[in-house]
């Protein structure tokens, strides 16, 4: 089973850019995109299309980071991230420090970073920037 691949809009005047190329890389992404497509509150949504520099503290220069979802309402102005729960909350300090351990602690890092600038980014623009989880997605 593909976890990602190409979403074709029902709605294609909705989406913020061109709506033959929108990839999802996960399926919960894809059924954000359904969901967007098909909600008659939503006037208008994008994936990936909108770019946020930070600065990355695994090796202290600047990256750019390109949010899951950027949505409009006609009471408000969104960013979007779709991860799982487990990258959203600071790693368990372990006693023994292993190569998976080192990598969620890298992980949990940058997405801090990146959150951090996406909020800013947000709030210059009066938007609101949200992280979405399987607890938002499944009630879990």
């Amino acid at each position: 089973m593909a976890y990602s691949g190409k979403y074709t809009p029902t709605n294609p005047k909705k989406y913020l850019g061109d709506p033959t190329g929108i990839i999802f890389r996960s399926l919960w992404e894809r059924r954000v995109f359904v969901y967007l497509d098909n909600n008659p509150n939503i006037i208008g949504w994008s994936s990936e299309e909108i770019v946020i520099p930070y600065v990355s503290p695994a090796d202290n220069r600047i990256h750019r980071y390109f949010p899951d979802v950027f949505v409009k309402t006609n009471n408000k102005t969104m960013v979007v991230e779709i991860k799982p729960h487990s990258q959203s909350i600071e790693p368990k300090k372990k006693t023994k420090i292993t190569k998976s351990y080192i990598n969620e602690v890298v992980t949990y890092g940058i997405n801090q970073a990146k959150w951090k600038s996406a909020k800013e980014y947000c709030l210059d623009r009066g938007w609101e920037f949200v992280v979405i989880t399987e607890k938002e997605l499944f009630g879990k």
